[in-house]
């Protein structure tokens, strides 16, 4: 345990049990008596750490002044509550990485927030019991495609793809360069938001759709406005990009409307409640391919209002549904 860690410990004994004696603080720290003093004279002289000496417990504690308050450590500080929020996040950025690659990194930052709450292996793994996330339909990434256009997004350097094109019969494969821009984790799933050089536009590409990515690298990437991208690419609804947006207008019932009320489709969405407690929504969309999907799930719940063509292709898949054929 370092210097920083032993002041934490130090600080967060104090404040969960009130007065710790000498010998506790040296039984929790592994440390020598010459070791705890100098800790405890750095904290007070160069800290301002509030801890004094209560004779009358035979232990420290917190100053009067400060008693029932939050003292907070220059630099990087954490409260109980704080460490247990970073832990969770830790969890949940973990459970997006399927490969490990990113935990690999993690873990050190996770056994350093177990330090500082004074826990041990056991209390860590009973900490990340209590956390579950559920995914379904999760699409798997090759680690070594993961890690090869993470890097090159953040060092801004081109990438050589060999993308599958998904479709009928396996789909077609092709060959491009681009510039990567972002990656977007939507629905389980891995995708590059990238300028392709080959079609000279912006492009989505499915991180698992990628059968080789190589870093090119002499090749600085084209960078582009965050503005740029939202306005391209995030215009419509779902994952799907590109082309003129289309505005659907969308009622649902009264016992799905609850739910959906509190639910963001899209932000720039509208909304407003009707009669006998409907809610009527409207969001713009570029593909209807995933929308129809997610009102599949409402099936019976939501009228699609306009545009007519999202309305038929609606009808259609419901049609085919219950013929049991795809449209």
């Amino acid at each position: 345990m370092d210097r920083t860690e032993r002041f934490y410990k130090i600080e967060m004994l104090i404040r969960s049990r009130v007065c710790v004696s000498f010998a506790a603080l040296r039984e929790a720290l592994e440390v020598s008596p010459a070791t705890l003093k100098r800790d405890l004279q750095y904290l007070r002289e160069r800290m301002d750490a509030p801890i004094e000496y209560d004779a009358a417990e035979n232990g420290y504690r917190f100053g009067q002044q400060w008693r029932g308050q939050t003292h907070e450590l220059p630099g990087v500080w954490f409260s109980e509550k704080e460490l247990h929020a970073l832990l969770t996040m830790h969890q949940l950025m973990a459970s997006l990485d399927e490969n490990g690659l990113l935990n690999r990194h993690l873990q050190p930052m996770l056994d350093k927030l177990i330090g500082l709450l004074g826990g041990d292996e056991t209390q860590a793994q009973e900490m990340t019991r209590r956390i579950k996330l559920i995914s379904t339909a999760r699409r798997r990434v090759a680690s070594e495609h993961f890690e090869t256009v993470g890097s090159a997004v953040v060092k801004r350097q081109r990438l050589q793809l060999r993308y599958r094109k998904r479709g009928q019969g396996g789909g077609s494969v092709s060959e491009r360069v681009v510039s990567p821009q972002r990656l977007v984790h939507y629905r389980n799933t891995w995708y590059l938001d990238a300028w392709c050089h080959a079609s000279n536009g912006l492009r989505r590409f499915a991180l698992d759709a990628m059968e080789d990515a190589t870093v090119l690298e002499d090749s600085e990437a084209l960078s582009l406005p965050l503005k740029q991208l939202e306005g391209e690419l995030d215009q419509g609804y779902g994952i799907f990009a590109g082309g003129d947006p289309q505005w659907a207008t969308l009622i649902f019932s009264e016992s799905a409307a609850p739910w959906v009320a509190s639910e963001e489709w899209h932000p720039a969405q509208r909304s407003e409640w009707l009669p006998e407690g409907r809610w009527q929504l409207e969001l713009p969309f570029v593909d209807a391919t995933e929308l129809l999907m997610d009102l599949l799930r409402h099936a019976g719940q939501v009228e699609v209002v306009a545009p007519t063509s999202l309305r038929e292709a609606y009808a259609q898949r419901l049609k085919a549904a219950v013929a049991g054929l795809s449209p």
